[in-house]
């Protein structure tokens, strides 16, 4: 597959700009100059770096957070050759968006818990919805992929079409305000993709990549395993990021790829959730590197391969929860601590407005 002659226009003409670090010393100057000692506040200090760096402002806002949590459904598991690529049916994948939209889910409850608005889509699973308030019909096939087992998951095109409607989503909710979106996912053996896509996009040998998912056991991750080297093996495309993607992915992952690329290239700040996520973040970071300035990692999973996604970008997550759960509820649990970062360097005090003496240089 030569994914440049198919590339989605939008990905063409994307030009992810690292933001400029002009500003970074006045940032600077001003967090010092808190009414604490220089650096007490530890990773929220960089934190309020970076949102005042992307923001290009001495008092950054975060506006209208949102989650979008993107849903698609695997060829591999209803292969022949597919059981035992996870522990739930396919099913669970639709079961589990009717509880998203039931506002059921762990991340319902900690979306609303931090005020973050849930936006649910659906990129291609195999079940009719019909037409509802909540979901985004963002549907790229009524099927699911096709298998990686046999071939590619999906065609360029439909990859494309993918990336593309999650960056519409993406850019839409950007128009109406919202500067701030964290990434979530939905899909019953994504885990098996994401393992895939890190093999390929971060040099990481498979079996490193490939973890319990939703509750293997050791025979099973063995089967797994066995199943993806497989896969891996058959594989016959250029090894680019959209060729990986298009050959392993889901429409799920493809969508929050997208997504990532136009949040990046509106300069939103980015919350990154667990390892299917990540994956996605492989993608687009690897089209734009650019990509990764405008995210913040939210969590370290508890999947195996997630530590070494972190590694491979030079990521620091704020949190190591042993979260293995996905839907985003990484970067909901995360969001406090970005807000509280951003609420200190606008609100705190400095010491002269305090009227707080400053550290003397002299040691007695």
């Amino acid at each position: 597959m030569h994914s440049n002659a198919t590339q989605p226009t939008f990905i063409s003409a994307i030009r992810i700009v690292a933001p400029d670090q002009a500003l970074a010393e006045a940032l600077q100057q001003k967090i010092d100059a808190k009414t604490k000692p220089l650096g007490a506040l530890g990773r929220l200090e960089e934190l309020a770096l970076q949102i005042g760096l992307i923001q290009q402002t001495l008092s950054p806002e975060l506006r209208a957070p949102h989650i979008l949590v993107c849903a698609g459904d695997h060829g591999a598991l209803g292969d022949k050759n597919g059981a035992g690529l996870s522990a739930y049916p396919q099913d669970v994948t639709w079961q589990m968006v009717e509880n998203f939209l039931a506002g059921g889910a762990a991340i319902n409850v900690l979306a609303r818990q931090g005020g973050i608005e849930l936006v649910v889509a659906d990129a291609g699973v195999a079940h009719d919805f019909g037409s509802r308030d909540k979901l985004v019909d963002a549907k790229v096939s009524p099927h699911g992929t096709a298998s990686y087992l046999e071939g590619p998951a999906m065609s360029a095109e439909q990859c494309g079409t993918a990336m593309a409607r999650g960056a519409r989503i993406v850019a839409d909710l950007h128009a109406r305000g919202c500067n701030v979106i964290g990434f979530g996912e939905m899909g019953i053996g994504n885990t098996a993709s994401a393992s895939l896509i890190t093999h390929f996009l971060a040099g990481i040998p498979l079996a490193d990549c490939v973890g319990r998912g939703t509750g293997l056991d050791d025979a099973g991750v063995s089967r797994k395993l066995t199943l993806l080297q497989q896969a891996a093996d058959g594989y016959r495309g250029d090894y680019t990021p959209l060729s990986v993607l298009a050959h392993f992915g889901g429409f799920e992952i493809a969508m929050l790829a997208g997504g990532m690329l136009a949040a990046a290239e509106r300069k939103m700040l980015l919350l990154i959730d667990g390892f299917i996520v990540t994956s996605a973040l492989l993608v687009a970071a690897t089209l734009q590197p650019a990509t990764l300035q405008y995210c913040v990692f939210s969590h370290r999973s508890q999947e195996r391969g997630h530590r070494l996604q972190l590694e491979h970008l030079g990521a620091r997550p704020l949190l190591d929860m042993d979260l293995r759960l996905g839907e985003g509820t990484g970067a909901a649990l995360a969001w406090p601590l970005v807000r509280a970062a951003a609420a200190f360097l606008d609100e705190m005090a400095s010491f002269e407005s305090a009227g707080v003496s400053e550290r003397s240089e002299e040691r007695v």
